[in-house]
């Protein structure tokens, strides 16, 4: 894996210093994966890392050709580079608090997900508005296999669970989710500091790998005063 993080690194510097040169003008697209692949002489995956990292740093923008997204306030939330630094870039003033960070059996959604292991990393944060109110709830759980098992024992790095996955090589590909409207039960709106009944978006989401496994599953309870879901279909690439 060492050897994989340093190629990511160096394509994504390459490319970063092409683009700020102009080699690849503002708004112009990127050549295809297949040719940045045969260029570099990498992977699917180190590709995939190296442009997870140049969208992390606002070089680039990927556009799904038939998919969705989230807005919070009217502005697109990026789950590749994780809702906190979103919302940073965004200069949206929210608190994000840890409930919960650490390794669970889950039987059950292991087998919704058709996974032969139960172990998974939980990470349950609450996000708030300056005056204490919750806008959003998620609960992210991330199969503890390969180097990501023991992974609340070492920590995040920079708070960002979307870059460890990236480090540990587990891209996103593939999203699927189901959204519903449900009211808080008493225990989510005293976390949420809100009434028991009020109405929020629960999005459900699962994120696969390009070979098809489970990177990432997400619950989100969302205040729709403040976040939208919008669906979008058509062609699209990446710029």
């Amino acid at each position: 894996m060492p050897g994989q993080v340093h190629k990511h690194h160096h394509v994504a510097r390459v490319l970063a210093d092409e683009i700020r040169s102009g080699v690849h003008a503002d708004g112009s697209r990127l050549p295809g994966e297949h040719s940045l692949r045969e260029r570099f002489g990498v992977s699917r995956t180190t590709l995939r890392q190296a442009l997870q990292v140049l969208g992390e740093e606002g070089l680039i923008a990927t556009h799904a050709g038939i998919g969705s997204f989230v807005t919070f306030d009217g502005t697109p939330l990026d789950h590749r580079l994780g809702w906190t630094k979103a919302l940073a870039q965004q200069g949206t003033e929210l608190t994000t608090e840890t409930l919960r960070f650490e390794e669970v059996t889950d039987p059950e959604l292991a087998a919704e997900l058709g996974l032969t292991s139960a172990a998974f990393i939980a990470l349950d944060r609450v996000r708030r508005l300056p005056d204490g109110h919750g806008v959003s709830l998620e609960r992210s759980r991330v199969p503890a296999t390969g180097s990501l098992a023991g992974l609340p024992a070492r920590g995040l790095e920079e708070g960002s669970l979307s870059r460890v996955l990236v480090g540990a090589g587990r891209i996103t590909d593939s999203g699927e989710g189901v959204v519903s409207v449900r009211g808080l039960d008493a225990a989510e709106a005293q976390t949420l500091h809100r009434s028991p009944g009020e109405s929020f978006l629960r999005l459900n989401q699962v994120y696969r790998a390009a070979d098809g496994s489970v990177v990432e599953q997400v619950t989100s309870l969302l205040d729709p005063a403040r976040f939208e879901l919008h669906v979008r279909s058509g062609r699209g690439g990446r710029q």
